[in-house]
C-alpha cells in the first residue's frame, strides 16, 4: 500500500496523472471555502519536511516500475505542496532518474512570493497557480488565508515566477486556475481587479473552474455556464478556457491495483462519484459499486448529494 502516492486519477487538465502527496492531510496556507479536501487540519506558513523525501521518492520509483508511465507526475494532494521544504529536491530527483516524465506544480500561488520557492519550482514543466481573486474583500471570504499573506505580494509573487518560468525553455507552461463563485469574485470590480492581474502575470492559459465535488462550505454552488461564460469574455484573455469534466482518454490499463485499497486512497484525497472511480481506476461500474458498499459497511466512507450525483467521501 502506498502512503504518499495516489492514483493515477483522471484529472480535468493534466489526463491520467499520479498524485504526490507531499505535505499531511489539509495542511496549508490557505482555507478555502470550496476546496474538496475539507477544513484545514494546520492553517501555516512554515516550510519543513513534512514526510521524509526519501520515502516518498522510493514509492515513486516503486510504482513507476511496475506500471507505465502517467501523462503527469501532479504535486498536489491534499495539502499546499509548496510548503515542504525539499519540493525542488524531489523535482531534480525524478527529472534524473526518469526525464521523460513530466512534472505540474498544483499550488495555491501563496508562497511564489518567496525567492526560494520560485527557484525550487523551474525544474517543473507545468506549474498551475490558483488566484481566484483580486480585491482584498472576495480574497479573504474565498481563501480563508493565514494572516501573514498579502494579496498584492502574492500577485506580484506569480508574476514574478512566471516571467522567469518560462525564460527557462519555451515547452514551461503556466496555467492559472481562477475558481469563479457566483455573487462574490464575478461582478465588474471583481472580474476587472482579475483581469488587471491577469495582464500583470501572463500566464499561458486560464482556467475557468468552479464547485464540481462537495466543498468545505455548504453554501458554495456551482457556478452556471451562463456566469462563466460572463466572465471568460470579460476577462478578454486569448487562451481562457472553461474546465470541464474530462472523460476517459482511452488508457484502462494505465493502473494496476484496482483494489479496495486503490479505491478508498482515491476517495481520502478527492470526493468521487461512481463514474469517476470507474474512469481513474479502470474498474467495472459493477466491481466499483461493490467496492463502495462494503467500505459504507465498513463505516470507512459516507455518500453525499453533490452537484453531478452522489459522491463518496472518506469519513
Amino acid at each position: 500500500m502506498y502512503h504518499y502516492i495516489y492514483g493515477p486519477v483522471v484529472s480535468r487538465r493534466l489526463g491520467f496523472s499520479l498524485g504526490v502527496d507531499l505535505v499531511p492531510y489539509k495542511v496549508c496556507s490557505f482555507n478555502c471555502v470550496y476546496c474538496e479536501c475539507g477544513k484545514n487540519t494546520l492553517l501555516t506558513l512554515e516550510r519543513k519536511e513534512y514526510y521524509p523525501i526519501e520515502d516518498i521518492l522510493s514509492e515513486v520509483r516503486d510504482f513507476l516500475s511496475k506500471n507505465s508511465a502517467p501523462d503527469f507526475l501532479s504535486l498536489s494532494g491534499s495539502g499546499e505542496p509548496t510548503l515542504h521544504s525539499k519540493i525542488g529536491y524531489f523535482i531534480q530527483a525524478i527529472k534524473k532518474e526518469f526525464p521523460s516524465i513530466k512534472i505540474a506544480v498544483l499550488t495555491n500561488g501563496s508562497l511564489l512570493c518567496q525567492q526560494e520557492v520560485r527557484e525550487e519550482l523551474m525544474d517543473a514543466d507545468v506549474v498551475l497557480p490558483s488566484l481566484d481573486a483580486a480585491t482584498e474583500k472576495a480574497y479573504l471570504q474565498i481563501d480563508r488565508p493565514f494572516s501573514q499573506l498579502n494579496l498584492p505580494e502574492i500577485i506580484e509573487g506569480i508574476a514574478l515566477f512566471t516571467k522567469n518560468f518560462k525564460q527557462r525553455s519555451k515547452e514551461k507552461q503556466v496555467w492559472l486556475e481562477i475558481f469563479i463563485i457566483d455573487g462574490i469574485n464575478t461582478d465588474k470590480e471583481n472580474v476587472l481587479a482579475l483581469k488587471n492581474a491577469v495582464l500583470k502575470i501572463q500566464p499561458d492559459r486560464i482556467q475557468l473552474n468552479t464547485l464540481d465535488r462537495p466543498g468545505t462550505e455548504e453554501w458554495v454552488k456551482p457556478a452556471s455556464r451562463e456566469t462563466l461564460e460572463k466572465v471568460k469574455e470579460s476577462l478578454g484573455f486569448p487562451e481562457c478556457e472553461i474546465v470541464a469534466k474530462v472523460k476517459d482518454p482511452g488508457k484502462p490499463g494505465a493502473i494496476q491495483d484496482q483494489s479496495k485499497e486503490a479505491v478508498f486512497n482515491t476517495i481520502k484525497r478527492r470526493p468521487s462519484t461512481l463514474e469517476d472511480l470507474t474512469e481513474a481506476l479502470g474498474l467495472s461500474t459493477h466491481d466499483a459499486g461493490k467496492i463502495l458498499n462494503g467500505l459504507e459497511k465498513e463505516d470507512k466512507i459516507i455518500a453525499e448529494e453533490g452537484a453531478r450525483g452522489i459522491f463518496y467521501r472518506a469519513k
